[in-house]
C-alpha cells in the first residue's frame, strides 16, 4: 500500500499513462489461477469445478491413502495460487469509441485500500460523492421498461447531479448493459463540465467475460485492442461505455458470484472514506446498494451487506428477490418481531408465526429452490436489519426524483445511526451539500420549519466553502450562522491549507512557506538538511499560515497598500521584510494565540482567499456581503490580473482575466450609481483610506490594476477635473490663462472665473441632515475635493489631529479651517498653485529649456576650457541641475514608501526612463566635452541628448483631449513598425548580399560591403536607385579597376558583367516586394491598429491623464530653473522648522469614527439599488422567462401524473365495491334461500342514486 500511495503522490496531478509508470502493478496486483483440479461430476472428470479443463491444472486433489474421502468441493482459497496480474493498462474498444478505459485484473482477496488509490489517483478517476451499487439484474434475462427509464433518467440523471460512482458488473448484458447506455446518453447529451461528473465502473468476474485473452499482456496494454462480435445481442462482453474495469480473478471459469466478496469490501472500505477535494468533506462517502430482481443466492450478499449497515434501495416490481423482500417488508407486521439479545441468549429470533408467513413468501416466489430453511433465515435476518431498507415502487412513482430518493434512503438508512445530542437533520443536510442540490436543502430543511443551530452549520459550511458551493454558503449566511463567530484566524488558516496542490497559489504558499522554514531551520542547532526534511515530509501543507498569506498578497499587490494580516501576527511596527520573517518565525514556532482570535474583517478575508483561488461565483458572492464595494472590486481586479501574469496554463490565464474584467465592471458601474446619487460624497469614496484594504484609496488601486474602464469613468473624470483646475472654473480658456501666466496682475480682475467661496462652503458643508443642521457629518464628504489650494498648503499644527470623530487628512482636521487671507493672497495662491497653472509654466519653460539647448548647440558650442563653455551653457548646466533635483524629489521625497519602493515605482514608468536616458546622457556629454580627445565626442552625445528631450514633450502634451489620445494611437502603431521592420530586414537582407554578390566578385572592404548590403537597398525603397551602376549597359563614369591588390588597397573594383541580368530581375522583384506588398500590410497593419485603438483610444487617455494629473498636483508651482527656489522653501520647512509635509499624501483621506460609518453605509446602499436593479434586468430577461415557464409545466405535468395516479386507485376501488357488493349479494341470496332462520325483514334493496355508475365500472 506505500508503494502505491508513493506512485500516486503528488496529490492527484494526472499521471502520464505510459507502461514506466504502471510497470509497479504486476509486483504488488496478483491474479489467481487454480492449481488443483477438483472433479466436476456432472462433466464426466472432463472439468475441474472451477470450470477449466483437466489439462490446464498443475495437480489433482486426490483423498487419503485409501481413497475413501474424495474432496468434493472446490474452494478458491485451497485450490488456486497467486501470480504477478498479467492484464492491466487501458483498454481500447475497436470501432467503439477513441476514448480508452482502464482495466485491471486482480485477486479477488486484493486489498480494497490499494485498489481505491489505484483508481482515483493513478487511474485520474474522480473522487465520488456517491457510490451506487447495483446488484441483481445480471444474465440475459430481459430488463422491465420502467427498470431502463428508472435507471436512465433515475439514476444516472442523479449521479449526474451528484456526482456518483455506478458499480455494476460492466457487462453487455442485462441491467449492466442498460446503465452503460444511459451513461453514453446522459454524456452525449451534458455538457463538458458534467461529463466527467457520472463514473461508470465495472466490476466483473474474470473468468466470464469473452474473448478475455484479448487483455493478457505481462507488461501491460496501451492500449488493449478489444474486439466485440456482436453489439446488439446481450453477451458477456466488456461494455464500451464505463470508464473502468476491475476484473475480479478467483480462479474460476465460466463462473458468476466471483467477484461478490471483493465488491462488498470495496464498498465497504469507500464508505468509510471522506468526501470532497481529498478528504475534506464533513461526511463519510455515502454509498447504497441498489437491488433490481436478483435471483435467491443474494439473499446473503444483501444479509452480509445489511449487518455492515449498508443502505439498501429495492426496486419493487423489477422481479426476483427484490419483490420478495418488498412483500415481505410491506406486508408483515413489524410487532411480530422478538427484540432479544442473540449474545446473551444465544439465537433467540422472531415468533412462529413470522417464520411461517416468511416460508409461505418463500414457498411463493423460490418454489424450486430445495434448501428453504436457509433461505427463510436469511429473509429474517433482513428482516430484523429492514430499517436500513428503502423499497422504491419505480412503475407508480416515476423516474423524476429519484436523486430525492436516494437522498431520503440514505437519511432514512443512518437515522437509527445518529447520537441523541445531534440534530436529526444534520446528516440530511451533509449529503445535501456533498451532492451540491441547494433545491433539496430549500424546500426540506430550510423550509422555515427547523431551528437551526451554530453549531449544526458549522461543519457544513466549512464543507462548502473548501469545495467551492457558494449557494449553499449563502443559504447557511441566511439561516443564521453568523460569521464573525465562524470565522477565526485559525480557521482562515485551515481554508489556505486546503487549496489544492497543482495550482499556482499552492506553488505561492509553498514558496514563501520554504523561506520561512529556512529561517526557522537556520535558527535551530540541529542540522538543517535534517530537520528540513523531516518537516517536508510531515507535510508543508499543514504548516501554512497568515504570514505566508501576507506574503502572497504583499506580492500580488505591490507597494499599493500595506501587509495584510499584520496586526493579527503582531507585526505592524516591524518595516523590514527579513525583521519581520524572523519574527514571525519565532511567533509561529510558540502557541499561536491569534488563532483563536475572531477575523477583523471577515467577509474581505473570504473575498480574498475565493479570488485568489479564481471562484467566480464565491468571489460574487463575498464581494455582495463585504463593505467597500467600489475598492474590493479593484483589489480583486488587481490580485486577478497580477495572478494572471504568473500563470502558465492557457485557459486558467484567460479565466482569471475575465473575472478580473468582471470585478472592474461591476467597480465602474457600482461608482456610476454612486455618482449619479451624490458627486460630492463620490468623490470622497474615490480619495478615502481603507482601513479594510491596508490604507489605500480607490484611485491608488485602480491606478496600480490599470483599471482603465474605471479611470474612463464620468465621475473619476470630473474629479480629477476638479483637481487640475483647483479653485477656477473648468471653463477657462487656455488663453487666458496664457495671458494671466505672462501679466500675473489679471488675476485679480474678471478675466479669470474663479468658484465662489459660497459655493464652495456649500459644497463642503452639503446639506442638513436629521443629526442636526451644518457640518457635523455631512462636510466631510466634501472637504477634500474643493479648496486645494488649502489642501496642499495647510501646516500640521493642530494639537487634536488625532481626534477619533474628526476627518482628518492623514492627521490635519478639516473641521479647523485655515485663518481667512487677504484677497490678494488668496486669489494669488488660488491662480498660482493650482495643477493646470504649475503645468502651463513647465511647458513654457521647457519650450525655453529647448530653445537654449539648441541655440548652445547649434550657434554657442564653445570648445573645452580654458577657451570655453560659454556662459548661456553654463546656464543650460544650472537648468538642467534643477531638473534632476526635481527628480530626485519625485523620486525620494514623495510619498510614505521605502526609498528601495520608490526607485522600484520609478523605473517601472516609461517616462521616468525617458527623463533617467535623457539626464544620464547630458552628464556623459558634459564629461566628455570638457577635454580635448573627448570633445567632439562629448557633442555628438549632446546631440542625441537633444532629441531624447524634445520626444520628452510628447508626455507632457497627453493631458490635452485631442492629442492624448493620437498619442496613444502612435504609441501601439510603433508596435506594429518593428514587426514590419523584422519582415523587412530579413527581405532586405536577402536581397543586399545576392546583389552585391552579382554585382562585384571581390570587395573586401566592409563600410562599402555594409552600405550596398543594407543601406543601398533600404534607399531604393524611396526611389534612390543607382542604375548607372547596377546596370551594366549604362555607362557609369566611376574609376574601376580588376585588379586585386588595388582592390585590397581601397580602388573600386569593376562591375561583374555576365550576371547582370540576374541583378536587374531581383531589382525588380526587390520594388515589387517591398513597395506593394510590405509597405501596403504596414498600412493595412496601421488602418487596423488604429480602427482598433481609436476606439477605446480615450478610454487609454482617461488612465494615463490620472498620473500627469497626480504629478503636477504634487509639483511646486514654479518651473525649471526657479524650482530651485522652492526646493529651498522645502528644504528650510522640513529639515529646519520641521514642519511635515502634506503633498505627499495627495489624494488620501481618512475617515473614522461616525463619518466612515456613514460613507460606507451610504455605498452599501448604492450596491444593494444597483444589484436590485440587475436582478430585475436578469429576471426579465427572455432565458430566465422561459425557465420559469419550464418550471411551471413541470409543476403541471407533475400534477396530472398525481391525478393520473388517482384515476388509478378510484378504478381499483370500484372494483373492489363492485367484487364487495357482488359477495353481499351472493351472501343475501344464500341465506334467502335457506331455512335455518327466518329474518325479521326483508333484505335491503339497492337503490341506484347513479344510473350511469355501473356502466362505466
Amino acid at each position: 500500500m506505500r508503494d502505491t500511495q508513493g506512485e500516486g503522490g503528488g496529490g492527484g496531478d494526472k499521471i502520464s499513462k505510459s507502461e514506466k509508470d504502471q510497470s509497479w502493478i504486476p509486483k504488488i496486483i496478483k491474479k489467481r489461477v487454480c492449481t488443483t483440479f477438483v472433479e466436476d461430476s456432472f462433466s464426466n472428470g472432463a472439468l475441474c469445478q472451477c470450470g477449466g479443463a483437466r489439462d490446464t491444472h498443475a495437480s489433482v486433489a486426490l483423498g487419503d491413502y485409501f481413497s475413501t474421502a474424495m474432496v468434493n468441493h472446490w474452494d478458491s482459497a485451497q485450490h488456486s495460487s497467486e501470480y504477478p496480474t498479467d492484464a492491466f493498462g487501458e483498454l481500447q474498444f475497436a470501432g467503439a469509441s477513441k476514448r480508452h478505459s482502464y482495466f485491471l485484473r486482480l485477486s479477488w482477496d486484493t486489498p480494497p485500500s490499494m485498489v481505491y488509490t489505484l483508481v482515483t489517483a493513478h487511474w485520474g478517476l474522480p473522487a465520488p460523492n456517491l457510490v451506487v451499487s447495483v446488484v441483481g439484474g445480471e444474465g440475459r434475462t430481459k430488463v422491465k421498461t420502467w427498470v431502463r427509464e428508472v435507471l436512465r433518467q433515475g439514476l444516472v440523471k442523479a449521479s449526474q447531479s451528484t456526482g456518483a460512482w455506478i458499480l455494476t458488473a460492466g457487462l453487455r448484458e442485462g441491467v449492466g448493459r442498460c446503465v452503460g447506455e444511459a451513461v453514453r446518453d446522459h454524456a452525449t447529451a451534458a455538457s463538458s463540465v458534467s461529463l466527467s461528473k457520472v463514473v461508470a465502473l465495472g466490476i466483473a468476474p474474470w473468468g466470464l467475460v469473452h474473448n478475455r485473452q484479448q487483455l493478457v499482456n505481462p507488461q501491460g496494454s496501451f492500449p488493449a485492442k478489444y474486439y466485440v462480435q456482436n453489439t446488439s445481442r446481450d453477451s458477456c462482453c466488456l461494455d464500451n461505455n464505463y470508464q473502468a474495469f476491475l476484473l475480479v480473478d478467483d480462479g474460476s471459469v465460466g463462473r458468476r458470484g466471483g467477484d461478490t466478496g471483493f465488491r462488498a469490501k470495496l464498498e465497504d472500505y469507500i464508505s468509510h472514506q471522506r468526501t470532497g477535494i481529498w478528504g475534506s468533506g464533513s461526511i463519510d462517502i455515502p454509498v447504497l446498494c441498489m437491488l433490481i430482481s436478483g435471483e435467491a443466492s443474494m439473499l446473503e450478499r444483501v444479509d452480509l451487506s445489511l449487518k455492515n449497515s449498508m443502505p439498501w434501495l429495492v426496486l419493487a416490481g423489477s422481479g426476483g428477490i427484490a419483490d420478495f423482500l418488498s412483500d415481505v417488508l410491506e406486508n408483515l407486521s413489524s410487532t411480530q418481531v422478538v427484540q432479544s439479545s442473540s449474545e446473551v441468549d444465544g439465537e433467540a429470533g422472531p415468533s412462529v408465526d413470522l417464520k411461517d408467513r416468511v416460508a409461505e413468501r418463500v414457498k411463493k416466489y423460490f418454489s424450486s429452490e430445495a434448501e428453504t430453511d436457509k433461505l427463510v433465515e436469511r429473509a429474517l435476518s433482513i428482516y430484523q436489519n429492514r430499517d436500513l431498507i428503502t423499497i422504491y415502487h419505480g412503475e407508480q412513482e416515476g423516474p423524476n426524483e429519484f436523486d430525492t430518493v436516494l437522498l431520503k434512503a440514505l437519511v432514512g438508512a443512518s437515522k437509527h445511526r445518529v447520537s441523541a445530542d445531534a440534530s436529526p437533520y444534520n446528516e440530511e443536510l451533509k449529503l445535501a451539500v456533498t451532492w451540491n442540490r441547494v433545491d433539496i436543502a430549500k424546500s426540506e430543511l430550510f423550509n422555515g420549519d427547523i431551528h437551526w443551530r451554530y453549531e449544526d452549520l458549522e461543519d457544513s459550511m466549512t464543507d462548502a466553502l473548501i469545495n467551492d458551493k457558494p449557494q449553499f454558503v449563502r443559504l447557511f449566511t441566511e439561516n443564521g450562522l453568523n460569521i464573525l463567530d465562524y470565522l477565526t484566524y485559525g480557521r482562515l488558516e485551515s481554508l489556505y491549507r486546503s487549496v489544492a496542490d497543482g495550482t499556482l497559489l499552492y506553488q505561492l504558499l509553498q514558496r514563501h512557506l520554504m523561506e520561512r522554514l529556512g529561517t526557522t531551520l537556520s535558527n535551530q542547532n540541529d542540522s538543517p538538511s535534517k530537520v528540513a526534511a523531516e518537516k517536508i515530509q510531515s507535510g508543508p501543507v499543514k504548516e501554512i499560515s497568515l504570514f505566508e498569506v501576507s506574503r502572497v498578497l504583499e506580492l500580488l499587490m505591490g507597494d499599493v497598500c500595506q501587509p495584510f494580516y499584520y496586526d493579527a501576527l503582531d507585526l505592524e511596527e516591524i518595516t523590514s521584510k527579513r525583521r519581520a520573517l524572523r519574527r514571525a518565525s519565532k511567533l509561529l514556532r510558540g502557541d499561536c494565540l491569534y488563532r483563536e482570535r475572531r477575523c477583523l474583517f471577515p467577509w474581505a478575508s473570504l473575498f480574498i482567499w475565493a479570488v485568489l483561488q479564481n471562484r467566480s461565483k464565491m468571489a460574487t458572492f463575498f464581494w455582495e456581503m463585504a463593505g467597500e464595494s467600489v475598492l474590493s472590486a479593484l483589489s480583486a481586479c488587481k490580485i486577478l490580473r497580477e495572478l494572471s501574469k504568473l500563470e502558465i496554463e492557457t485557459e486558467t490565464k484567460l479565466s482569471l482575466k475575465e473575472l478580473a474584467q468582471n470585478f472592474e465592471n461591476l467597480a465602474h458601474d457600482i461608482f456610476s450609481s454612486c455618482y449619479r446619487s451624490n458627486e460630492s460624497r463620490s468623490f470622497t469614496l474615490l480619495i478615502r483610506k481603507s482601513p479594510v484594504w491596508s490604507g489605500t484609496t480607490c484611485l491608488q488601486m485602480g491606478m496600480s490594476a490599470d483599471a482603465r474602464l474605471f479611470f474612463s469613468n464620468d465621475g473619476v473624470q470630473s474629479l480629477l477635473s476638479q483637481i487640475w483646475w483647483g479653485d477656477m472654473k473648468r471653463n477657462t480658456e487656455v488663453w487666458k490663462l496664457m495671458l494671466t501666466f505672462f501679466c500675473p496682475i489679471l488675476c485679480y480682475t474678471n478675466l479669470i472665473s474663479f468658484r465662489k467661496q459660497e459655493d464652495q462652503q456649500h459644497e463642503e458643508e452639503g446639506k442638513p441632515n436629521e443629526d442636526g443642521p451644518g457640518r457635523d457629518n455631512d462636510s466631510l464628504y466634501g472637504t477634500t475635493v474643493f479648496s486645494f489650494s488649502d489642501i496642499k498648503h495647510i501646516e500640521a499644527d493642530a494639537q487634536d489631529a488625532n481626534s477619533p470623530r474628526t476627518a482628518t487628512i492623514k492627521g490635519i482636521p478639516l473641521t479647523r479651517r485655515p485663518p481667512k487671507r487677504p484677497f490678494i493672497v488668496s486669489r494669488w495662491r488660488q491662480f498660482w498653485f493650482a495643477p493646470v497653472t504649475a503645468f502651463l509654466g513647465n511647458v513654457l519653460m521647457y519650450f525655453l529649456f529647448l530653445l537654449l539647448f539648441a541655440y548652445v548647440l547649434l550657434v554657442d558650442f564653445k570648445p573645452p576650457p580654458p577657451s570655453g563653455p560659454a556662459i548661456t551653457e553654463y546656464v543650460l548646466y544650472f537648468w538642467v541641475f534643477t531638473i534632476v533635483c526635481e527628480e530626485i524629489r519625485e523620486t525620494f521625497f514623495l510619498g510614505t514608501m521605502t526609498w528601495r519602493q520608490r526607485v522600484r515605482v520609478y523605473i517601472q514608468d516609461v517616462w521616468n526612463k525617458c527623463d533617467l536616458t535623457a539626464i544620464t546622457l547630458f552628464i556623459i556629454g558634459l564629461i566628455c566635452r570638457m577635454f580635448h580627445w573627448s570633445y567632439g565626442f562629448g557633442r555628438d552625445v549632446l546631440c542625441v541628448d537633444y532629441m531624447v528631450f524634445t520626444l520628452r514633450l510628447i508626455h507632457i502634451f497627453a493631458i490635452h483631449k485631442q492629442l492624448g489620445p493620437k498619442i496613444i494611437i502612435v504609441g501601439k502603431m510603433m508596435k506594429d513598425v518593428f514587426f514590419f521592420l523584422f519582415f523587412l530586414g530579413v527581405w532586405l537582407m536577402a536581397y543586399g548580399v545576392a546583389n552585391q554578390a552579382l554585382l562585384y566578385s571581390y570587395d573586401p572592404r566592409l563600410d562599402r560591403i555594409f552600405r550596398r548590403v543594407f543601406y543601398r537597398p533600404y534607399l531604393h525603397i524611396f526611389g534612390q536607385i543607382p542604375v548607372e551602376e547596377i546596370d551594366v549597359g549604362k555607362e557609369w563614369d566611376m574609376a574601376c579597376t580588376d585588379n586585386v591588390t588595388l582592390i585590397q588597397d581601397g580602388a573600386e573594383p569593376c562591375r561583374t558583367l555576365y550576371s547582370n541580368w540576374l541583378v536587374v530581375i531581383l531589382l525588380v522583384v526587390y520594388l515589387l516586394v517591398t513597395n506593394i506588398l510590405l509597405i501596403n500590410l504596414l498600412i493595412a497593419m496601421f488602418s487596423y491598429t488604429f480602427s482598433e485603438v481609436q476606439a477605446n483610444s480615450d478610454i487609454y487617455w482617461k488612465f494615463q491623464r490620472y498620473n500627469l494629473i497626480v504629478q503636477y498636483h504634487s509639483r511646486p508651482s514654479l518651473a525649471p530653473p526657479f524650482i530651485i527656489l522652492s526646493h529651498l522653501n522645502l528644504f528650510i520647512k522640513r529639515t529646519i522648522r520641521k514642519v511635515p509635509s502634506i503633498k505627499i499624501h495627495h489624494f488620501v483621506l481618512q475617515l473614522r469614527g461616525k463619518a466612515a460609518n456613514r460613507l460606507m453605509t451610504w455605498e452599501t446602499i448604492q450596491k444593494e439599488d444597483f444589484l436590485t436593479a440587475q436582478t430585475k434586468i436578469q429576471k426579465n430577461s427572455d432565458s430566465e422567462r422561459l425557465k420559469r415557464m419550464s418550471v411551471k409545466v413541470d409543476g403541471v405535468l407533475k400534477h396530472l401524473t398525481e391525478t393520473r395516479d388517482f384515476d388509478h386507485r378510484l378504478r381499483a376501488l370500484e372494483n373492489e365495491m363492485e367484487y364487495c357488493s357482488n359477495a353481499l349479494s351472493w351472501i343475501v341470496d344464500t341465506l334467502a334461500q335457506g331455512s335455518t332462520f327466518k329474518p325479521p325483514r326483508p333484505p335491503p334493496t339497492l337503490k341506484d342514486v347513479f344510473p350511469s355508475s355501473s356502466s362505466s365500472t
